[in-house]
């Protein structure tokens, strides 16, 4: 079946990860995803990543994450040529993608104001840090910056510990996959009454939408959030708790899953205490009740526990390492991963992922390993009626 997005046509202009990532969700939506990056280099993320080989091979690691599926040009947007290329590459587009500082489009001479007249319905989306308005809209910002700004970090670990970085470079995902809801609901838009539009996404306020119960208990409440560590300040008990063999996590955030645990872990008479009774009670006495219910789980492995409380309806888990995740019966069953054994540029296989849903008319899914640079140029400036002498001639001008 056709994917959601078959025959819409993508141009990302971003790089490293907030940009990639939200193109990346079109490309596995089966979109025509349109890589343009700068001659040479390309995207920053090609050099980043774990593996060094990579990285000298403009394949790192962190950019083959979220390009599969797209196709790579190379264009040179401070020639007028170029940004030439870029505008008839626009008349055939749906969307544009971009996460330059506020204003370097512009004074490209292609920005959205330029671009719109090429094409009335262009859907074009900025992202940047902190967006297209505001006293910080030209201050450089990456993932920790937004982090620490947004309060994320204050509240991440314990009292003695915060504030700290969560472990991996959230703001940016948030940010490209908030860009990416917007964008999708401009193309509905767009497609019902050929509209186009602006977008302006910013790290910052995706961020801190997404902070919704700790936002709300200060604004509504008037409670300041704190660090809490691995205790969930909603409920007790809640949190993540020592078994015999290795940690268990365990939400029983439910009056009856709190009888059902107590039943479980052979403490009946803790269901009655006047200190764990009750939801608001149990908050108070957090501390009691968490040595009460580690004392019992250090009878069985997290693992045995896990099975048994997951069987009585009591929600509780391991606590993996990212490669035990990976490796999990679930995320095997559900092909959340796609191997590639053959791509350029890396001479080994590699495995991506794929999107968290599933559509029952076309599931999300990677096409194509991620280019190398430039691999699709000339193809699609002779898709664009380029010749084969205009197309020589900008590679020796280096416009592509």
């Amino acid at each position: 079946m056709a994917k959601a997005l078959a025959g819409i046509r993508i141009l990302d202009l971003t790089n490293v990860l907030a940009g990639p990532f939200c193109a990346y969700q079109f490309a596995l939506l089966g979109a025509d995803v349109i890589k343009v990056e700068v001659p040479g280099s390309g995207d920053l993320a090609r050099q980043l990543g774990a593996d060094a080989e990579l990285n000298s091979r403009c394949m790192g690691a962190s950019f083959l994450a979220q390009n599969g599926g797209k196709r790579s040009i190379t264009l040179n947007l401070k020639s007028a040529a170029g940004r030439d290329v870029l505008r008839r590459l626009v008349e055939s587009a749906d969307a544009l993608i971009e996460n330059f500082r506020p204003g370097v489009m512009d004074r490209l001479g292609v920005g959205y104001d330029a671009l719109k007249k090429v094409n009335p319905r262009l859907v074009y989306c900025a992202i940047s840090g902190f967006g297209q308005g505001g006293p910080m809209r030209h201050a450089p910002a990456y993932d920790q910056i937004v982090q620490g700004l947004s309060g994320v970090m204050s509240i991440t670990g314990t009292e003695d510990s915060a504030p700290l970085r969560v472990g991996y470079p959230m703001a940016d995902t948030i940010g490209g996959i908030t860009a990416a809801f917007a964008v999708a609901s401009a193309l509905v838009r767009q497609q019902r009454t050929g509209e186009g539009d602006f977008i302006d996404v910013s790290m910052l306020d995706s961020t801190i939408v997404t902070m919704g119960w700790v936002v709300s208990n200060y604004l509504i409440a008037g409670v300041a959030p704190r660090p809490m560590g691995n205790e969930n300040f909603t409920a007790v008990p809640s949190g993540t708790f020592r078994t015999g063999d290795g940690p268990l996590n365990i939400a029983a955030n439910k009056q009856e899953q709190f009888e059902a645990l107590m039943d479980a872990i052979g403490r009946p008479e803790l269901k009655a205490d006047p200190r764990f009774a009750g939801r608001e009670s149990r908050k108070q006495n957090r501390a009691a009740l968490t040595v009460e219910i580690e004392q019992a789980l250090s009878r069985k492995s997290a693992r045995d526990w896990e099975t048994v409380l997951s069987g009585i309806g009591v929600p509780s888990g391991r606590v993996l390492s990212v490669p035990d995740a990976l490796d999990h019966p679930q995320i095997i069953e559900r092909a959340l991963l796609r191997q590639f054994d053959d791509v350029p540029g890396v001479g080994r296989p590699i495995k991506l992922a794929r999107a968290g849903f599933k559509m029952a008319g076309g599931s999300p899914d990677v096409e194509a390993p991620p280019p190398v640079l430039g691999q699709h140029t000339d193809l699609i400036l002779a898709d664009l009626g380029y010749t084969q002498a205009e197309i020589a001639r900008m590679h020796d001008e280096h416009v592509v």
